[in-house]
């Protein structure tokens, strides 16, 4: 079925492959196939599934403090002697504890900088020697700039705390997919909506599978920040099926076109809005990531612009690429839909024959049901051109308008 619906896309559609990408882009008339080549972009996601899954059950997660539990130490990076390293705090934590701690990082540039040490739970005592051990090497400088070791400061998470926060957020998503999933059977149907929820399960396990690459460390910020991607990632699906709805309302009635070309052309139609907004979302998504990675060190910005990035464009893909092309994968299971395909294919078969004169015209082919075919598509391609069209003389549109006659006779 996946070759049959590529080889027809553009006879149905009566867009020529002549153009630029970005005309056909806004013509949105069905030049680009992609639900036709549906199964290599099964094998694509399947392979990006995979390689997420492997990146999680491999590298694992960096969790946060807030998820693991354990006792984090601040101070200023600028001593009296100058700048303090990571380096410098990770070998004045060992002095005392015997081992490195888990983790050292710097917070910010400048003066703003901080040196943040992350260790397993510290006693009282224990906290007491470390901090003495990093004001009495490193010469933390305070806002006056002298030492000080009231700088340096500690706060302790227990792991119950982070274990109660990972149970709320698995709690909320479960909520959410199951409210999801009974607003889109009751507005569209089954199929669509196990086609979305596919989607939106990809946009998870990539983003986590991009964590676990890169290493960012999971905190609250992230699990708000997946929540987050979940709307959007359903913004676009919706938008999709939503036309796919309107191309596809009494198709089984109707041989102009398959399920699937229809499928094909919602998704042409709504291209370049899904770009649009898309680009739109990530610019100051981008910025965030930026900003909080190269001023501001690695903290609460730089993880939520990374999840909300990675989940923003892997939902504009999943919506596009996945989500519809499923949904014709599961429809076209349904004999009712591959009938419908299969007298589409005979009545273009037995209309190429008349116009070859290697077949009569009889009753079965009607040129009238073909004109009107022409015609409908001619349509639907001067819409989508003037949609995109601004008008250039407003004004003078109006001017017009309001000089015309109305009819009614001057007493």
């Amino acid at each position: 079925m996946a070759k049959s619906d590529s080889a027809t896309t553009n006879a149905t559609t009566d867009t020529p492959a002549k153009g630029s990408v970005f005309q056909r882009l806004y013509t949105g008339t069905g030049a680009f196939d992609i639900v036709g080549h549906r199964r290599k972009w099964f094998v694509f996601f399947g392979a990006l599934l995979i390689a997420c899954i492997a990146a999680i059950g491999i590298r694992g997660f960096n969790l946060g403090i807030e998820f693991e539990g354990g006792t984090q130490i601040q101070l200023p990076a600028v001593g009296a002697d100058g700048p303090i390293t990571t380096e410098e705090a990770s070998d004045a934590f060992a002095d005392v504890m015997g081992s490195n701690p888990a983790q050292t990082q710097q917070v910010g540039v400048g003066e703003a900088a901080t040196i943040q040490i992350r260790s397993e739970t510290l006693e009282p005592d224990e906290v007491q020697q470390v901090k003495r051990a990093l004001f009495e090497q490193l010469q933390p400088l305070d806002d006056s700039g002298e030492p000080s070791e009231q700088v340096i400061s500690d706060s302790r998470v227990s792991a119950t705390w982070g274990g109660e926060i990972s149970r709320q957020a698995l709690i909320a998503l479960a909520v959410f997919l199951v409210l999801v999933a009974v607003f889109l059977v009751i507005y569209f149907e089954t199929w669509m909506a196990v086609s979305a929820l596919i989607a939106l399960l990809h946009d998870i396990v990539v983003t986590a599978g991009v964590y676990a690459l890169v290493g960012f460390e999971v905190t609250p910020a992230t699990a708000i920040g997946l929540l987050t991607i979940l709307g959007y990632s359903l913004y676009d699906t919706v938008v999709v099926f939503d036309k796919v709805k309107e191309n596809t309302r009494g198709i089984l009635n109707l041989t102009r076109r398959t399920y699937a070309e229809a499928a094909n052309l919602a998704l042409n139609q709504t291209l370049m809005r899904s770009i649009n907004t898309s680009v739109i979302a990530l610019l100051p998504v981008l910025g965030l990531l930026i900003i909080g990675n190269l001023l501001l060190g690695s903290g609460t910005l730089q993880d939520l612009a990374l999840v909300l990035l990675t989940g923003m464009l892997a939902g504009t893909l999943s919506s596009v690429c996945l989500a519809t092309p499923l949904l014709v994968a599961f429809k076209m299971r349904d004999p009712r839909y591959r009938k419908q395909a299969e007298k589409v294919r005979a009545r273009r078969e037995k209309k190429r024959g008349v116009e070859n004169g290697t077949a009569p015209a009889d009753d079965d082919f009607n040129p009238a049901d073909d004109e009107q075919l022409a015609a409908e598509l001619r349509r639907e391609k001067a819409y989508a051109a003037a949609a995109s069209v601004p008008a250039r003389h407003p004004k003078a549109v109006q001017q017009r308008r309001a000089g015309r006659p109305t009819g009614k006779r001057k007493r």
